[in-house]
């Protein structure tokens, strides 16, 4: 079976704006800008953000997300 997944906006190169650990969580201000979170300080910081946010892109479901296993 194969699947066709949509490729992670994020990668390891984004990093957490409160401590550097790798982002999953992206957040476009309405006034313009962006803030990068880790997962941990994404759920801290949610409801402050959540008014001032034009697009929040969430992909903490890769941490959780196991390889899948093609067979042929």
């Amino acid at each position: 079976m194969n699947l066709t997944l949509e490729a992670p906006r994020l990668t390891a190169h984004d990093r957490c704006d409160r401590c550097g650990a790798q982002a999953y969580v992206k957040v476009v201000l309405q006034a313009g800008g962006e803030l990068m979170f880790c997962a941990h300080h994404a759920r801290a910081h949610s409801d402050a953000l959540r008014p001032l946010a034009s697009e929040v892109i969430d992909e903490t479901e890769r941490l959780h997300a196991k390889p899948e296993v093609s067979v042929d």
